[in-house]
């Protein structure tokens, strides 16, 4: 290798060692490539002959026909905004594992708003972002004033917010179909509460077309110029990498994880809104689990760092992975599906260690490089020193 071969590595690997963005993208892109392969492993353990026919409609599914793209964008949405939800709470140093009562609320309040006050769609979006807003505010509260775990109160609110939305419900007959087990559908309560799908719908037949996509996608810009661009924004990363320092800066803690939770909150309802004005599912009553949605947003964060851009492309991948689990059937269970979906958001988790690696080796790499043109520079010089009077 030439010394100017050598020099212009070494700036690539000091720019990428030096960039944390680097760093983050390398190890996600690991991270999914690591469960990626663990799940076709366990995929021909299984089933030998279907192996690879059923790991190449998992990565090809999601982009097969309009259909199923739409559908990925269709579960994009709700995950992106509940990826948005925790990621936000991250940035403060909170653990916002309330997100799917948050979403379940939000999802409740749009209802209502839509099936009981006939609103249209983005009043029953903004009612959500209420919703979600009121039930993050108090594992905020009790943190700040009585500095309770956040997990905790935010685990117990999921089912507080469950039993809640339950509880009304069967308390409003106007609001439940005639079996009274499910919601009314809201083409028939409501046409103007679903999302607008921009005359694509009724072109194309598919029910899964629709703007949340967009919608979630506008919300992760909003939220990186808040993060990025805005003092408030300096502050809550402050408080999130070192309280304590912060407060001796001057600024208000307390406030600030209040309004990050009353913020990831409400990201979460908004989620909750996206998903049920679709039209296309209906809120049950009596519900015995929480929706996996608000948890499948946790790994979404983790994928992504919590950058909120990063958040779009992570949310679009587990949904892409989603969808092309149902495309494996019936080769394979839906439980072998939701194995494989389940190993990859586990590797996922471990993108922080994956980070560390890469740097590591980033560093390794670069101190070869440095000795590589100290070795090339030795090389250079002259075999034999000419003597004092020669050189006179």
């Amino acid at each position: 290798m030439t010394k100017k071969a050598i020099i212009t590595q070494k700036k690539v690997l000091e720019s990428l060692g030096q960039s944390a963005s680097a760093r983050s993208v390398f190890a996600s892109i690991a991270s999914i490539l690591l469960g990626l392969i663990f799940g076709l492993i366990v995929l021909i353990v299984i089933s030998p002959s279907d192996a690879f026919t059923g790991f190449s409609s998992l990565l090809s599914a999601g982009i097969s026909s309009m259909y199923r793209f739409s559908k990925v964008l269709y579960n994009a949405a709700p995950l992106l905004m509940t990826g948005l939800a925790v990621g936000f709470a991250f940035k403060t140093g909170l653990f916002n594992i309330g997100a799917a009562g948050q979403f379940t609320m939000g999802g409740f309040f749009a209802l209502y708003a839509a099936i009981m006050w006939k609103m249209p769609w983005w009043v029953c979006v903004i009612a959500a972002l209420i919703g979600g807003a009121i039930w993050g505010a108090f594992p905020g509260i009790f943190k700040a004033f009585f500095n309770v775990n956040e997990v905790i109160t935010s685990i117990m609110f999921n089912w507080i917010g469950l039993f809640f939305v339950d509880l009304v419900l069967s308390d409003t007959p106007n609001m439940l179909d005639l079996v009274g087990n499910k919601t009314l559908e809201l083409a028939l309560a409501n046409g103007s509460a679903i999302l607008p799908d921009l005359g694509l719908k009724a072109a194309l037949g598919n029910p899964f077309i629709n703007i949340g996509f967009i919608i979630a996608s506008a919300f992760a810009v909003i939220v990186y110029f808040v993060l990025e661009k805005t003092t408030f924004g300096y502050e809550i990363k402050a408080c999130g990498l070192n309280r304590d320092a912060s407060i001796y800066a001057g600024i208000n803690a307390k406030r600030n994880i209040i309004v990050s939770m009353v913020i990831s909150g409400a990201l979460a309802g908004i989620g909750g809104a996206l998903s049920y004005l679709s039209g296309t599912i209906q809120m049950e009553t009596f519900a015995s689990s929480l929706n996996p949605m608000g948890f499948n947003g946790i790994p979404v964060a983790l994928l992504a760092f919590s950058s909120p851009l990063g958040i779009i492309a992570s949310s679009f991948f587990i949904a892409y992975m989603q969808v092309g689990g149902e495309a494996m059937y019936p080769e394979y269970s839906s439980e072998m599906v939701n194995i494989i979906i389940a190993v990859i958001i586990y590797f996922s988790a471990f993108s922080l260690l994956m980070r560390n690696v890469i740097g590591k080796f980033l560093s390794s790499k670069k101190k070869r490089m440095e000795k590589a043109l100290l070795d090339e520079g030795n090389d250079l010089k002259p075999a034999v020193q000419p003597s004092q009077g020669e050189a006179k």
